[in-house]
């Protein structure tokens, strides 16, 4: 029994002990492994130059290095020789200008001469043949060492011995003979079976070894890989950068680099800046965090998902948007979501321009909607005085006002900013009627108040989404306007300018090239936050949005919620006008015992009941300078009395 125990406990240390030695030698392959990428530079610059002297190390190069040996120690006997016979002819010859002195003189300058040329021409045998690297590393490592261990032995005494010297000499031998044997270390990163053939070979091409090999051919000298590592999102490396290069210069580089990797054109890469100086990230994103296929939405969801670390991200409500991408990448669809969100709760209303009549006519149960430009402007003049009003209801100190159902957050998106910019700049618009009834027009155009809406409607809950096909200035997205837009949500889109539209000029250097996405439904989004990676984007079919309930739908003189009824399309157009109209032959009626002035239209008009500006245009017919104009006289009379709220009401009832 006590044999046993012994047994025992002897394989159990022996178990051990294999053990800690293969944990030991793990870690000691790891850190080989981790400085093996620091010399590799050095070993492939020693094989690189060790292999160019070989390659001139030929038949023909020996023997004309023989060849020019024997003509310069020739040449060298016939300067001696030359030299010696003019010696003797000065000695011989006081006169120096006789015919000995000066035929022994030309005959040393033609010997010196040929010397030289004979020199010369051995240098460049010398060249064309010359020493191995490692015989000349061994004769200057062979001087270096003599000469340490001669000052050793000089500096030394009987006491004391001076060692510096020559352990100087054994550490500068060591680090030659180490860094090579690193530099040389084929290193080769853990490679899983789950990866892909193309992953593999782009593994394989990112380990240290094969970058330097092949990095000078593509005009990548001075930079070198770490062992890849396969990442949720695809493989992912370091680069140390030697010399000129910085990040920049190599995402300038970045088609020599994909062709040195052998990736296709079609593969998204990142050349990022790493987290110390001197290095960058580079990553190719084969895989994606985000699950397969097209992401259905429901009530609730998220906008998109992080195809990088797999993550929910969503845009809130209360900022002011660019959505961008071209036809085809899913932006009506990768939009909905968002719309969806605009469009829930009783705080919240939504109100959609849509020249286009495709994706409004799927919303018009749950928003507003303009097709046409002449109910665009007026949607636009309610924009503008609803702001104008909650502009003056702000309480003091208060930087945004709150939503609320009487006042609820509006959420106007322009569906396709391109249509709007060439068609409601100057629509012909009828803004009241004459007392004789005529109508009275002007030239509207709708930009102006989007633009002021674009500006100051974020303290009054009033937001612009932007929406085109076409991101450039001056095409689908006005200047002006594109400066409030914070917030840009990118799809594919066709060129790097347009890029450079939604996420910034400098923004594609930096990662964010959207015309680079593919399609339909990946994203990026620049909220000031989040870095260049793209997001798979949640979709709502046609049926889907047509059967979400319906919901508030807003009107300037709505005095609260109301039930949803979807209003036909010329009503939705242009309410005001129609109203007018009814009343145009009243006004011109032949029977009117006399005209009435415009300031008592006014005051007869809020006693009947019109509390805005906007109400009392639409009863008097008037247009909204003359209605202004009136009202304020009246406020100074004290006829009118404007209440916290905005609202007007005559004099006697406020009292």
């Amino acid at each position: 029994m006590d044999y046993t125990a012994a047994s025992d406990k002897i394989s159990a240390a022996a178990k051990t002990a294999r053990r800690f030695s293969t944990e030991g030698i793990n870690h000691t392959s790891a850190a080989v492994d981790a400085a093996a990428p620091l010399c590799a530079p050095f070993a492939a610059r020693w094989d690189a130059e060790d292999d160019r002297r070989r390659q001139l190390r030929t038949q023909e190069n020996l023997k004309a290095l023989l060849k020019a040996q024997k003509e310069h120690n020739s040449a060298r006997v016939q300067a001696s020789s030359a030299r010696s016979q003019r010696a003797l002819a000065r000695r011989n010859e006081k006169n120096p200008l006789s015919a000995a002195r000066r035929s022994a003189k030309r005959a040393d300058k033609a010997a010196s001469k040929h010397a030289r040329q004979a020199k010369q021409g051995l240098s460049a045998a010398r060249k064309n043949y010359p020493a191995t690297l490692t015989s000349v590393a061994t004769k200057v490592h062979a001087a270096h060492a003599s000469a340490a261990g001669l000052s050793s032995y000089v500096l030394s005494t009987e006491q004391d011995w001076t060692i510096w010297p020559a352990s100087v000499s054994a550490v500068l031998i060591a680090a030659n003979i180490g860094g090579l044997l690193l530099g040389r270390r084929k290193v080769t990163a853990p490679i899983t079976e789950d990866v892909s053939a193309e992953e593999r070979q782009l593994m394989e091409r990112l380990g240290p070894s094969y970058w330097v090999e092949h990095a000078d051919a593509r005009g990548l000298a001075g930079t070198v890989t770490t062992p890849p590592a396969i990442t949720s999102a695809g493989i992912e490396c370091e680069i140390r950068l030697d010399g000129q290069w910085t990040v920049k210069k190599l995402r300038v580089a970045a088609d020599s680099v994909r062709a040195l990797l052998g990736a296709r054109t079609g593969l998204p890469m990142l050349v990022a800046s790493a987290s110390r100086g001197g290095w960058a990230v580079l990553r190719l994103r084969t895989r994606s965090a985000a699950p397969d296929g097209a992401i259905p939405f429901k009530p609730g969801d998220a906008l998109a998902v992080d195809m990088v670390n797999g993550t929910e991200v969503d845009v809130p409500l209360g900022l002011r948007m660019l959505i961008a991408g071209m036809s085809g990448s899913g932006k009506s669809t990768a939009s909905r979501p968002l719309l969806h969100k605009a469009s829930e709760g009783p705080e919240n209303v939504l109100v959609i321009i849509d020249l286009k009549k495709v994706e409004g006519r799927l919303w018009d149960h749950r928003a507003r909607v303009a097709h046409d430009p002449a109910s665009v402007v007026g949607l636009v003049d309610e924009l503008v005085e609803e702001l104008d009003e909650r502009l003056d209801v702000l309480p003091k100190g208060q930087a945004t006002l709150v939503p609320t159902a009487q006042r609820p957050r509006i959420t106007l998106v322009v569906d396709e900013g391109a249509e709007v910019m060439s068609s409601c700049t100057t629509v012909e618009t009828t803004v009241g009627y004459t007392d004789k009834g005529k109508a009275i027009t002007e030239k509207r155009d709708a930009l102006e108040g989007l633009d002021s809406i674009a500006r100051m409607g974020r303290a009054a809950c009033i937001d612009l989404w932007w929406m085109t096909q076409s991101p450039t200035y001056g095409d689908g997205v006005p200047r002006q306007i594109a400066k409030q837009l914070g917030t840009r949500l990118g799809l594919a889109v066709e060129s790097p300018s347009e890029a450079r539209v939604v996420f910034g000029e400098s923004a594609q250097d930096k990662g964010w090239k959207a015309d680079e996405l593919p399609m339909p439904g990946v994203a990026m989004l620049r909220d000031g936050q989040r870095t260049p990676d793209p997001l798979k984007v949640r979709y709502m079919t046609d049926d889907e949005v047509v059967n979400l309930p319906a919901t508030t739908i807003w009107h300037r003189n709505n005095t609260g919620p109301q039930e949803s009824v979807p209003a036909p399309e010329t009503e939705t157009a242009r309410p005001a006008l129609r109203l007018v109209k009814n009343e145009k032959p009243a006004a011109a009626s032949p029977v009117q015992a006399e005209p009435v002035s415009n300031r008592n239209r006014v005051l007869s008009a809020v006693v009947e009941g019109a509390r805005t500006g906007r109400d009392i245009t639409d009863r008097t017919g008037l247009n909204k300078g003359t209605v202004s104009r009136e009202v304020k006289a009246l406020i100074s009379t004290g006829a009118l009395v404007k209440c916290e709220d905005g609202m007007l009401t005559t004099g006697e009832v406020a009292a």
